[in-house]
């Protein structure tokens, strides 16, 4: 039986050229700290490609080199410690994070409360985020029941909940109308499910590409949905802030154009139409980016990142309880 694991890699300029190559030796010798893990299921998703996408530009194809020309896919999901030379991690501990598409993994173990952080060199540059692995033991996001799940919208799902706490605190600018884009997909389904879970007096309206129009409908958690060629039926008397996830410029424009002066605040969360052509006149349409990391700073350091966690972790359970009726 052979020892060596199995990476799959693909053509970075090509990304529909992709091998199953020989991986990683789980006889080979491990430097002091180091761990090595099995991997043992994760989520593949549109959230994946788009970093195959951003691979060069954003360096994710950095996490875990490959050969010249080839690229290791990152994905989120659970690996299990099969061998250590790190005393604070033991064989048989599970860990969630950022993992490529292979057998097996070795990382360079720095452990924390949370788990571990890889402080491998070639990985000291990225995002600090991706370099977290989550003892799952220890995990206040960590729920067996819901494990799959978990590993499809997690990465996420802490998008969303900063989002939903930025309007909150915001007193949602004013708006008792939160208009959303691309509300079909995972970073919408978790910021509406917050919001109609949230203030009774906020009304939470998706638009969406026609054909998903039903299943969007079926979340259950916004008031009411219109596909993008619908914009003029939005209520024109409502106050609205418009989280636009889409990044889509024409719906922006057509938004704007639709509710006038009753656009109290619109910002940029996402880019799901990131194929489309942006013409340049379009593109002076005031809209605020909100940064994510920027406001789990501000939050961290107000709460602490235990108190942080608690809340995701609160907030995570009580919408991952409502993925049973529509989720395989």
């Amino acid at each position: 039986m052979s020892l060596g694991g199995t990476d799959f890699v693909v053509k970075r300029d090509d990304l529909q050229t992709c091998e199953f190559v020989p991986g990683e030796d789980i006889e080979s010798r491990l430097e002091p700290g180091q761990v090595q893990l099995r991997i043992t299921k994760f989520a593949l998703t549109a959230n994946n490609i788009t970093y195959a996408v951003y691979g060069e530009s954003l360096g994710y194809w950095n996490f875990y080199p490959a050969e010249d020309g080839w690229g290791r896919v990152p994905v989120w999901g659970f690996g299990e410690v099969i061998r250590s030379a790190n005393d604070a991690i033991q064989p048989g501990q599970r860990y969630y994070g950022f993992l490529p598409m292979s057998s097996y993994v070795t990382m360079q173990a720095k452990p924390n409360s949370a788990g571990f952080r890889d402080i491998s060199t070639h990985r000291s540059s990225l995002p600090g985020a991706y370099n977290q692995y989550f003892l799952t033991a220890n995990d206040p996001l960590y729920d067996p029941i819901h494990e799959n799940e978990q590993m499809i919208l997690r990465p996420l799902f802490i998008t969303s909940f900063l989002a939903h706490d930025f309007l909150a605190h915001n007193d949602f600018f004013g708006a008792r109308t939160i208009l959303v884009s691309s509300a079909s997909s995972k970073t919408a389904y978790g910021l509406a499910h917050l919001l109609s879970t949230g203030d009774p007096s906020i009304e939470v309206i998706g638009l969406t590409s026609a054909k998903n129009v039903p299943f969007t409908k079926g979340l259950g958690c916004y008031s009411s949905v219109f596909d993008y060629d619908e914009v003029d039926l939005l209520p024109r008397e409502a106050s609205v802030t418009y989280v636009d996830i889409a990044g889509n410029v024409l719906v922006r424009r057509a938004v704007r154009d639709r509710l006038k002066n009753g656009l109290l605040y619109s910002m940029a969360v996402g880019d799901t139409h990131w194929q489309q052509e942006k013409p340049r006149e379009l593109l002076t349409d005031k809209q605020d980016f909100f940064f994510a990391p920027t406001w789990l700073t501000k939050r961290a350091e107000e709460w602490g990142m235990a108190g942080f966690e608690d809340r995701v972790a609160h907030a995570w359970h009580s919408s991952s309880a409502a993925l049973s009726g529509w989720m395989k």
